[in-house]
């Protein structure tokens, strides 16, 4: 019997729908939200966007530049471990998956009504932000990658006409990078918590407030968001952005921004 016939004759329940139908919309928005936060109370991925700027200012004038590269060596160095982690998790599911049986047989004191949903199925969920915190991690490696490439471009003269642009430039890079590593480490949070549909569907709206509650409060409530903000550097150009005919991307960047 295919998967699909297994998840055909065992439904998912009406509880289990509104379930995941939470874990969804809570990793949808928390992204959505951290990413764009209020402008009266930016998140910390939102603030550590002008710290990256301002490295890369200071990196123009620092003479020698090993410290800048041994700080991104250890960003690729963390986004490389997290990718490798998330192969691994991915290889222990599909294994899962494959031997649904013996899952069934343990857990199964755990749920009321196992037959109600197929396991496969609920491992599929976790599976699917697995992967899609693995292809964010490999991007966040390969952004890192390209931000390396550019600040070797960047003169070693400070005051050479491209230095600060190329370092500009570098920063880019560097703040997409990030914003794709902290999109993976959501999605490891969020598969955590779809773990939790193996016990049961109030299981897993719980796991999920918990996860949510914990992304919220790292992002907008930490202790390390009130020490970033004690000197935060001021305002500057932000990304370029879609602009033009046929939505080509100029390089006029937008208005500052926190």
């Amino acid at each position: 019997m295919t998967l699909l016939e297994q998840i055909a004759l065992n439904p998912p329940a009406l509880r289990d729908m509104i379930a995941v139908g939470f874990l969804f919309t809570a990793w949808l928005g928390i992204g959505w939200f951290t990413e764009r936060p209020p402008a009266g109370r930016p998140s910390v991925s939102v603030l550590m966007t002008r710290y990256r700027r301002e490295w890369m200012r200071h990196f123009v004038d620092r003479d020698p530049r090993i410290f800048d590269g041994n700080i991104l060596a250890s960003l690729r160095e963390g986004t490389a471990f997290f990718a490798s982690a998330c192969m691994i998790a991915t290889g222990g599911l599909l294994a899962l998956i494959g031997n649904a049986e013996r899952l069934r047989n343990l857990t199964s004191g755990l749920e009321l009504s196992p037959a109600d949903t197929g396991w496969e199925l609920r491992l599929l969920v976790p599976m699917f932000f697995v992967v899609n915190a693995f292809l964010k991690f490999v991007w966040a490696h390969r952004l890192f990658g390209y931000c390396a490439v550019m600040m070797a471009a960047v003169p070693n003269r400070a005051d050479h006409p491209e230095a600060m642009n190329r370092a500009m430039q570098a920063a880019d890079l560097n703040i997409t990078a990030a914003r794709s590593f902290n999109a993976g480490l959501r999605s490891v949070y969020f598969a955590l918590a779809a773990l939790c549909w193996l016990t049961g569907a109030w299981t897993l709206m719980v796991g999920t407030a918990i996860v949510l509650w914990v992304t919220w409060r790292r992002e907008f409530a930490s202790t390390s968001r009130q020490v970033i903000l004690r000197s935060l550097p001021p305002p500057v150009l932000s990304d370029a952005v879609l602009s033009g005919p046929a939505g080509s991307r100029s390089s006029e960047p937008r208005p500052p921004q926190p």
